[in-house]
């Protein structure tokens, strides 16, 4: 029997917006973040990023457009368990053809700013939960995409180290016009946003 995810869900996105999606377990924030990250492709509707239906692209075309404007961060992190973390955070600097020297450099100093820079040469399983959660958060950050995309971002963080992401990420938002849109259940976290978006049943309830 289908099961329908989300309907009738349609909203706009300004650029430099700090959104988060919250709603109950089982309401479609994570099928909704993984369709607007070009993850899941709709059944369904249209998804517009900087003014194309990304939902007629191809794979291929898909896959480039992540690389290049999106970052997302994912509840499990996906971090590569073979490569060492500083490997996983210039991933996508490699794919990207970024020189060694620089992707290293860019890298490295993204792991200053969220205090593992004495952990970059462990590999993930020698990493705890919040410091493979800060690795994962870097990885999506170090390109500097156009819109990054978060599920349950503090989850495996303590209070203060949570709130000091979400500091780091509104800084970001300011400087470079970075669009994040995050899904939470943390009250804390939710009152972070500049905007609000309440899912329920798969239906968009609330959007302040």
């Amino acid at each position: 029997m289908p099961v329908t995810a989300l309907s009738g869900v349609s909203f706009h996105l300004e650029p430099g917006s700090f959104v988060s999606l919250c709603g109950p377990s089982g309401s479609g924030k994570t099928t909704l973040l993984n369709m607007m990250g070009c993850l899941d492709r709709p059944s369904e509707g249209k998804i517009i990023l900087d003014g194309e239906d990304v939902t007629r692209l191809s794979q291929s075309q898909l896959s480039k457009l992540r690389l290049h404007k999106i970052g997302f961060i994912f509840q499990d992190f996906n971090l590569i368990p073979t490569l060492s973390a500083v490997e996983n955070i210039e991933y996508v600097l490699w794919l990207q053809n970024v020189s060694p020297a620089e992707r290293r450099r860019r890298a490295l100093e993204i792991c200053e700013r969220f205090g593992i820079e004495k952990l970059v040469h462990r590999r993930p399983p020698q990493l705890s939960r919040g410091q493979q959660q800060r690795a994962a958060v870097a990885r999506a950050l170090v390109h500097k995409p156009k819109i990054v995309f978060g599920d349950e971002l503090t989850a495996n963080l303590d209070h203060k180290t949570g709130t000091a992401l979400m500091a780091f990420l509104k800084e970001l938002n300011r400087e470079e016009k970075m669009t994040f849109v995050y899904a939470s259940h943390d009250p804390v976290m939710i009152e972070c946003a500049e905007r609000v978006i309440r899912l329920f049943d798969g239906k968009l309830v609330d959007d302040n």
